[in-house]
């Protein structure tokens, strides 16, 4: 029995280790333009994301307030609604739920008045759904640990991993009506093409006989 229960406890971990719900990214912003992220997100999924500039300028500067690049970014939801704005910041954060199935999109620029030639790097950690909550607060909350808390972030990961398969499921579905309806349309263009084209080559025929009949040609 106490085998048993530390390979399943292993197959646990390896499991909530191996879900991709937790995203670092590395970013180089170019001094004009932009640099943006997105992810596809069903809804009511929490997005947490963490965002710094990194600067090895000032590391021997007492007051780096003033040469620390500032940037600015905004995050949109797929129908283009604002839920994050910022502007001349070196750190921020975003948190929301998603109320929209889709693209959600992240953009970084640097403020036009930085001096610097170099791009800016920034740092991005985006987190959602089972990476986004706080399981130490759950933990101290609810009073539990070990493997009843490796047990309730497992039942976390395969809720959100069901929640995953029937978006997926829905949007197959999304597809296939749309490829039918697609096909169909292009069935009704391809009829009424080639009716076009009988009509117009028997109607040539017709001004052609009337044309030799006027030349008595026949």
């Amino acid at each position: 029995m106490r085998t048993g229960a530390v390979l399943t406890l292993m197959m646990l971990c390896l499991t909530i280790n191996l879900l991709p719900v937790s995203h670092a990214l590395w970013l180089n912003l170019p001094n004009s333009g932009m640099k943006c992220v997105s992810e596809e997100i069903h809804n009511n999924v929490v997005v947490l994301a963490d965002y710094v500039v990194i600067s090895e300028d000032h590391e021997d500067l007492e007051d780096d307030t003033h040469l620390t690049p500032t940037i600015s970014t905004k995050v949109t939801s797929p129908y283009g609604n604002n839920l994050h704005r910022r502007e001349n910041v070196t750190h921020g954060q975003f948190a929301f739920t998603t109320n929209e199935a889709g693209n959600y999109l992240a953009c970084f620029w640097v403020d036009g008045h930085h001096p610097g030639t170099e791009d800016v790097s920034v740092n991005l950690d985006w987190r959602t759904g089972i990476a986004a909550k706080d399981w130490d607060s759950v933990a101290r909350k609810e009073k539990i640990q070990g493997i009843e808390l490796e047990l309730r972030k497992l039942g976390g990961a395969v809720e959100a991993i069901h929640e995953n398969l029937l978006y997926l499921r829905s949007r197959e579905a999304e597809m296939r009506t749309l490829s039918e309806q697609t096909n169909a349309r292009v069935a009704w263009f391809s009829i009424m093409s080639l009716g076009i084209c009988i009509a117009v080559s028997g109607l040539q025929l017709w001004h052609l006989k009337q044309f030799f009949q006027k030349k008595k040609l026949i």
